[in-house]
């Protein structure tokens, strides 16, 4: 399979792991659109929202509200933005859903890697 999000899940491809369990796994977006910019991805290879089940699913939003959690008690965001593309929209064929903080103060200017070493303690 040519899909890169399998390609980091069997570790083929690095990441910045912020959270992982039997079934989801989540990391650091390399090109973020706001510090801490997460993605949470099944485990195993769903296409996109027709093809998810309601455990997959549910599993993807239990893994979301624990990264939450450890974004809130570091970074402090003011909200998030909770993002699921299908379709043309879609950059990568594999579910994953963006978890883009939201922050009223943008002064907080920090690489992935700075990030991801806050995150990973």
């Amino acid at each position: 399979m040519d899909c890169i999000f399998c390609k980091i899940i069997d570790g083929s491809i690095p990441s910045y792991k912020i959270f992982e369990n039997k079934d989801v796994l989540c990391f650091l977006d390399i090109k973020p659109d706001s510090i801490s910019h997460t993605l949470v991805i099944p485990k195993k290879h769903i296409k996109d929202v027709y093809e998810i089940d309601n455990e997959t699913l549910s599993n993807v939003y239990d893994a979301a509200k624990i990264v939450i959690s450890k974004i809130d008690k570091i970074f402090k965001p003011d909200g998030y933005r909770l993002v699921q593309n299908n379709g043309i929209v879609q950059e990568v064929k594999h579910y994953h859903l963006h978890i883009i903080p939201i922050y009223n103060d943008n002064d907080n200017d920090f690489t992935v890697e700075e990030v991801y070493k806050k995150l990973s303690k």
